[in-house]
């Protein structure tokens, strides 16, 4: 099963040919980002292809981070992996952001924790915690930082994301510290395209999972009614 995966949630865009049959990734490419996903994500996915060596017609599926992150990143990530899908007629996989960050934590040790946290802004954090199992501690949510990190502060636990050394920062007195903070991770396309090979497409539409509303809103004061 050949998946072609792809990240613009975040600060990077990233793309994955990965064929989870065999666990092995045909081609990969990733560019730390802020701005910009929308020029680099398809002359990127023709590179990944190309050197691949595989046609639109030979993937399987395509799988899509949908969130939390990036208002416009998301934005840009779902409209490529829709149209593709459109395109070929195969179908297209939401992923979370939030379980990609979490996953190659958990595929080390899946005894310990790992509370995967998204830097929200303004004292702000996305925020999931998966424990044993997979077995979901903290549901996906947007929660203030010191909220964030009482609960998480539960236990040994692992910290994983751009929000994590935010919420090693505000962890609670005398609670034991997190074993381990990688505040540089970004998703990883590759994982997200084995966790779309279990996921039944069918309840994980290519939608934006959106925890809060948008900073930018409309102006409302002096509108003009409309006629």
């Amino acid at each position: 099963m050949l998946i072609l995966a792809i990240d613009t949630a975040l600060d990077a865009c990233a793309v994955a040919l990965h064929d989870v049959s065999t666990d092995s990734t045909l081609s990969a490419a990733r560019k730390v980002m802020a701005r910009g996903h929308a020029e680099a994500l398809v002359p990127m996915v023709d590179g990944v292809m190309t050197a691949g060596g595989r046609r639109f017609s030979d993937i399987d599926a395509f799988a899509v981070t949908v969130g939390p992150g990036s208002f416009t990143g998301l934005r840009v990530g779902l409209s490529a992996a829709r149209g593709f899908g459109l395109a070929t007629g195969r179908p297209v996989i939401g992923i979370s952001t939030l379980a990609t960050l979490a996953a190659p934590v958990l595929a080390v040790d899946d005894e310990i924790p790992v509370a995967a946290a998204i830097d929200a802004r303004h004292g702000n954090i996305y925020l999931q915690m998966i424990g044993p199992g997979s077995r979901v501690l903290v549901n996906a949510r947007a929660m203030a930082l010191k909220d964030a990190a009482r609960a998480v502060a539960i236990g040994p636990v692992r910290l994983v994301g751009s929000g994590a050394a935010l919420l090693a920062g505000a962890w609670p007195s005398g609670e034991r510290p997190p074993l381990e903070v990688d505040a540089e991770a970004t998703p990883d396309p590759v994982w997200a395209a084995r966790l779309a090979s279990v996921t039944d497409p069918a309840k994980a539409p290519p939608r934006p999972l959106y925890l809060r509303e948008a900073d930018a809103k409309p102006q409302t004061a002096a509108r003009i009614a409309r006629q």
